[in-house]
């Protein structure tokens, strides 16, 4: 197995554990939106929106990557880790109501795993760029 093919395993890796993530914690925003903190101007949609097309651009990265168009892939996967890298976002707003232990985990858990996506994505971009794979 080469290089881009043991990093193809981790990205699809990271890539399944973040979709995952994130679908847990945009699900309870969603389905608990009143006690979450947020910008005024964000719906209940806005967040399931807002993950479909993170989510979209995540997996398109994924493919770009697997089809050697690295620079686009990993652009695509680094807008990608938002979805989670932004997620102590929510302490930024006042709080309705305290956040429960569930809310804490998930807001963290997502931030930890975009955190990680966004670590591999420029691992591989200084890579890439010192062994000039693509």
């Amino acid at each position: 197995m080469d290089k881009i093919q043991q990093h193809q395993k981790w990205l699809l890796i990271l890539l399944v554990i973040n979709i995952v993530i994130t679908a847990f914690h945009y699900t309870d925003n969603f389905l608990d939106f009143e006690h979450y903190s947020a910008p005024i101007w964000l719906t209940q949609q806005d967040v399931w929106v807002a993950w479909v097309i993170l989510t979209i651009i995540g997996i398109s990265g994924y493919f770009l990557y697997i089809n050697r168009v690295f620079w686009l892939a990993y652009l695509s996967i680094a807008i990608y880790s938002v979805t989670g890298a932004f997620s102590p976002g929510h302490y930024f707003f006042p709080a309705k109501v305290p956040f429960s232990f569930k809310m804490h985990t998930l807001i963290w858990l997502d931030a930890i795993a975009g955190a990680c996506i966004l670590v591999f994505t420029l691992y591989l971009i200084a890579e890439g760029i010192y062994t000039r794979d693509d």
